[in-house]
C-alpha cells in the first residue's frame, strides 16, 4: 500500500488550457498587438536562452508588454473581464485536475496574469491556495499622457520591425540575421533606457512574472510547504518558461513531462507527450504518484494496455480505454537519439492544438 506523499504540479497555458492570455489581450487591445508580442517573445526567448541577461528570465514578456497595454487602455477590469470570457481548456483538463487533486497534492505554477489564473479556478474548481502565478495591479500605475502618446509611438515603431529569428543552435547575437541584430539593438534601448526612466518603467521593475527560475523557486515552495522532496514532484510543461522547474526536477530525480511542447521544453523534459486531452496526463500522475517514476518510465517504453490495465484501477483504465477509442495516444521517452525527433514532431504537434500563432512563441 502506497505510504509516501508526492506532488502534482503543472503549467497552465498549454498543460490545461489552449490559452496564451497575453498574446490573446495584446490582440485584442493594442493595434497588431499579435506581432508586438511575438516580437517581444522572441526577443525574451533571446534575452533568456542565447545571451541568458543577468536577472532576466524566460516569461518577462509579460511585464515587457505592460506600458503598451496601459498605453492603450487595459485596465483590472478589462483584464478580468476578457479572460474570464475568453477561457479555452484543453479537453478533459478540468476533470483531469480534480481526479489527480483526490488523489495527491496538486498546484498550477504559471506565468499568467493573476486575471487569467482566477478566471481560470473558477470555472474549473481549483483551489487558488495551490496556485502561482504573476501577480499584477495595472490601475496602480499612472502614466502621464505625454507618456501614453509616447508609447502608443514606441509600440507603432516596434510593429514595423523585422521579426527576430533565433537559429536553433545561436549561442550570440553573431549567431543571427542582420536584421534581427538591428530589432534586437533597438529593443534594447526602447527597454533599458527610454522606458526605464518613465514613469511606466515601474511596471518593468516591479511586476515579477512566474516564469523561469521563479517557476523554479515556486516548485522549491511547494516541496517545503508538503515537506516533500523533489524526487516525489511529477511536473508537466510546454515551454521555455519551464526549462528552470524542469532542470530542479530532473536533476532531483523526480518526474518531467513535455505535453505537447515547444523545442525548448522537449529538450529538457524526459517525457514527451502528444495528445487532443489530458487523460494521459491523469494515467502518469496515478501511476508515479502509486509506485513512483522508475514505473512510470517502463509503463510509457512498454505502451501497451496490459501493462496500463495492470498498473491503473479499473475505474481509471475503462476510462482511459474509451478517452483513447482503443489507440493509446503518442507519449515517448526522450533520448539523445529521439530528442531532434521529438522536438520536431512535438513541435508540430502543438500546432494542431492551439493554433499556428500560439504555437509559434517560446
Amino acid at each position: 500500500m502506497k505510504t509516501r506523499l508526492r506532488a502534482f504540479i503543472t503549467d497552465c497555458e498549454g498543460p490545461i488550457s489552449k490559452n496564451d492570455n497575453a498574446f490573446e489581450l495584446m490582440s485584442r487591445v493594442v493595434p497588431r498587438g499579435d506581432y508586438v508580442f511575438t516580437l517581444i517573445s522572441r526577443y525574451d526567448d533571446f534575452l533568456a536562452d542565447v545571451v541568458k541577461k543577468p536577472g532576466y528570465k524566460a516569461g518577462d514578456t509579460l511585464k515587457l508588454i505592460l506600458p503598451f497595454l496601459k498605453a492603450y487602455g487595459a485596465t483590472n477590469a478589462l483584464l478580468r473581464k476578457y479572460s474570464a470570457q475568453n477561457i479555452l481548456l484543453v479537453p478533459m483538463a478540468d476533470e483531469t485536475l480534480r481526479v489527480i487533486n483526490g488523489f495527491m497534492p496538486s498546484f498550477i505554477v504559471s506565468t499568467s496574469y493573476e486575471h487569467y489564473i482566477t478566471a481560470l479556478c473558477d470555472i474549473i474548481g481549483f483551489p487558488k491556495t495551490n496556485v502561482y502565478c504573476t501577480r499584477l495591479d495595472i490601475d496602480k500605475y499612472g502614466v502621464p499622457e505625454g507618456e501614453l502618446a509616447r508609447l502608443r509611438a514606441i509600440c507603432q515603431e516596434i510593429s514595423l520591425m523585422p521579426m527576430i529569428e533565433i537559429p536553433g543552435e545561436a549561442k550570440s547575437v553573431n549567431d543571427l540575421s542582420e536584421d534581427s541584430r538591428r530589432t534586437i539593438k533597438r529593443l534594447d534601448e526602447i527597454f533599458w533606457k527610454e522606458i526605464s526612466y518613465m514613469q511606466a518603467g515601474a511596471m518593468i521593475k516591479e511586476v515579477n512574472p512566474v516564469g523561469g527560475f521563479e517557476k523554479a523557486n515556486s516548485v522549491i515552495d511547494i516541496t517545503k510547504k508538503l515537506g516533500v522532496p523533489l524526487s516525489d514532484v511529477i511536473y508537466v510543461g510546454d515551454s521555455i518558461t519551464d526549462v528552470d522547474p524542469f532542470r530542479l526536477i530532473r536533476a532531483a530525480g523526480g518526474l518531467t513531462v513535455s505535453f505537447n511542447g515547444n523545442r525548448y521544453a522537449v529538450r529538457e523534459a524526459e517525457i514527451a507527450v502528444m495528445s487532443h486531452h489530458t487523460d494521459i496526463t491523469t494515467v502518469l500522475a496515478f501511476v508515479f504518484n502509486q509506485f513512483g517514476k522508475e514505473k512510470v518510465l517502463s509503463l510509457v517504453e512498454e505502451r501497451s494496455w496490459e501493462t496500463l490495465k495492470s498498473t491503473c484501477d479499473s475505474a481509471l483504465f475503462q476510462r482511459i480505454m474509451k478517452s483513447f477509442s482503443g489507440r493509446l495516444p503518442r507519449v515517448e521517452r526522450i533520448t539523445s537519439e529521439n530528442v531532434e525527433r521529438l522536438t520536431a514532431e512535438s513541435s508540430a504537434f502543438r500546432k494542431t492544438v492551439r493554433g499556428e500563432a500560439v504555437a509559434r512563441l517560446g
